[in-house]
């Protein structure tokens, strides 16, 4: 396996970091748009893990361009090719691995377009859609498109089949829920605002009318941030206010799962609402351009790209954050044994561990484990398919096997959990 790793920002860093204890991949070329980040990300594998580093080589990539991706990925004879940016690049970089003849794979899926908060009309294009509609070709070109296998959606969507194929012969509900307490200081120890995850997603995510799936249904929007609950986390993170988002789960798992209602609601805190909303009055979340004043002359800017460049990286604030983040799903109906059952199938990332294991921020280290053991999956012939799929098509057991791995068996380090909650 030659895996072309298209972005080395906060999670393509980390991919590299955790795929570099492993050894089921020949070559990873670790590309960005900024060939520095690349090859700082590689400097610090070579140092820390010596003649592992050699498997890794640093190219200049522009993820906007599909003929750019292509060129790169044949160039240095790519098989798989993973995206790790923002997935308002996810059709440039999914066509040029078709291009390039490999194998494709990321965490987020093709943008909607707005839908209506109608429940009755469910008109839209949907998270996803764009990509499933080249299903057909993939699958021509006997190449495999693996979509939504960051933590969520990606873990979510392996923990939905896992539930559906041993622990419930009726599901309910399939409830992702991801909450965190985590907290940022500066220099000074003062708590700020520093998003841990990309902004630009974020404003995505958070201000589109989050979906939900009915059998009875199908697919509606509801209003953002509708449909307040407060969930109890694991492993100390305790009770956070959970809303409605606009995630992928939502649009992959009724595909391949059978439940009566799927469901995305994150924990976001009051704070955050405020200012996503006071951003959405603003029409700073806006992705137009507009023409702005600077220095050197008008130029065209969009607002949202402004307020990702205020914002600290996500991937520099490992060292001022404390906490732990928790992603998981719920899981509510029928168990095997025909007696009502209501489970938290969930993977709790500690920040303090992942800094000083992997320096890397505990919400990136997240997203970026589960594409790397899914790669892992692909290289050992263990997951195998055409088209477009979900996490949801493949056998759960063995992903989640390999996650659960002791670090003495060359494992990652932070298993995943269950929590029986009629128990």
């Amino acid at each position: 396996m030659r895996i072309l790793l298209v972005g080395a920002g906060g999670v393509g860093d980390a991919i590299a970091k955790i795929a570099a204890r492993r050894d089921f991949f020949e070559t990873m070329i670790v590309s960005d748009y900024d060939l520095s980040r690349a090859e700082r990300t590689i400097a610090w594998i070579t140092q820390r893990h010596g003649n592992h580093g050699a498997r890794f080589v640093a190219a200049r990539i522009d993820a906007s361009d599909p003929d750019n991706v292509a060129s790169v990925a044949r160039e240095h004879g790519a098989t798989h090719v993973m995206n790790a940016v923002e997935p308002k690049f996810v059709p440039t970089i999914f066509a040029g691995a078709l291009a390039a003849g490999a194998d494709y794979l990321d965490m987020a899926m093709s943008l909607s377009e707005p839908h209506p908060t109608d429940p009755h009309n469910q008109t839209g294009v949907k998270l996803g859609d764009d990509q499933f509609a080249q299903s057909p070709d993939w699958e021509t070109a006997g190449r495999l498109a693996l979509v939504g296998m960051g933590v969520e959606p990606g873990l979510s969507d392996v923990f939905a089949r896992y539930a559906a194929d041993h622990l419930f012969s009726e599901i309910d509900e399939l409830g992702t829920r991801d909450g965190a307490n985590l907290v940022v200081r500066d220099e000074a120890g003062n708590e700020i605002f520093a998003p841990s995850f990309s902004i630009w997603t974020t404003i995505e995510e958070c201000l589109n009318p989050p979906v939900i799936w009915e059998k009875d249904r199908g697919w509606y929007t509801t209003a953002p941030f509708s449909e307040p609950e407060v969930f109890v986390f694991p492993e100390g993170i305790g009770p956070v206010e959970c809303v409605n988002v606009e995630h992928e789960e939502v649009l992959l798992m009724p595909r391949w799962v059978d439940a009566k209602r799927v469901t995305f609601k994150y924990g976001l805190g009051d704070e955050f609402i405020g200012i996503l909303k006071t951003l959405n009055q603003l029409g700073l979340d806006k992705t137009e351009p507009v023409r702005v004043r600077s220095a050197d002359g008008p130029v065209m800017v969009a607002p949202r790209d402004v307020v990702a460049a205020g914002l600290p990286d996500p991937a520099t604030l490992g060292p001022r954050m404390t906490g732990k983040t928790c992603a998981g799903l719920w899981v509510t109906g029928t168990g095997v044994d025909g007696e009502p059952r209501e489970v938290y199938l969930y993977h709790v990332s500690d920040n303090e561990w992942t800094m000083a294991e992997y320096d890397a921020q505990c919400v990136v280290w997240q997203t970026a484990l589960n594409p790397v053991i899914a790669l892992e999956m692909l290289a050992t012939g263990v997951w195998t398919g055409t088209g477009v799929l979900g996490p949801e098509a493949f056998d759960a057991k063995p992903f989640l096997d390999l996650m659960a791995l002791p670090v003495a068996d060359g494992g990652f380090g932070q298993a995943w959990g269950m929590e029986d909650r009629l128990a």
